[in-house]
C-alpha cells in the first residue's frame, strides 16, 4: 500500500503531528478529494481566499498547487488584479509579487 502524500511541512508533522495528520487526512484527503469542485476550482478559491486574508505563508505553496491544477499565470494574475478591489490594493500587491517571484524562478529553472 502506498503512503499518502504529505502536505503539512516537516517541522510541523514533527512538532505538532496531529494537526499535520489531519491536514494530510481530512482537508487534503478528505475535502480536496470531494467531487463538488475539481482541484482547479478548489485552487481558485483558496487562492482568492489567502490572497484576501493576506496568508502570505500559505499562499506561495497554494498559487504553485493552483499551476499545477491547471490555472494559468494569465488566470491568477487577472484574479489578484480583480481583489485589488475587494480584497484590498496591499493584499493583491503582495500576492501579485509572489505569484511574478514564483513565475520568473519557474521561468529561469525550465
Amino acid at each position: 500500500m502506498s503512503e499518502r502524500k504529505k502536505f503539512a511541512p516537516p517541522a510541523i508533522q514533527e512538532f505538532a503531528p496531529k494537526l499535520a495528520e489531519v491536514t494530510d487526512t481530512v482537508l487534503f484527503g478528505d475535502i480536496w478529494e470531494r467531487p463538488g469542485l475539481s482541484p482547479r476550482d478548489r485552487s481558485l478559491v483558496t487562492v482568492t481566499a489567502l490572497a484576501s486574508l493576506y496568508r502570505t505563508d500559505q499562499l506561495g505553496f497554494h498559487l504553485g498547487k493552483a499551476l499545477e491544477n491547471g490555472l494559468t499565470k494569465d488566470e491568477l494574475v487577472e484574479v489578484i488584479t480583480h481583489l485589488a478591489f475587494y480584497a484590498g490594493w496591499p493584499n493583491a500587491m503582495t500576492a501579485m509579487t509572489q505569484l511574478k517571484e514564483m513565475v520568473e524562478k519557474a521561468d529561469q529553472s525550465g
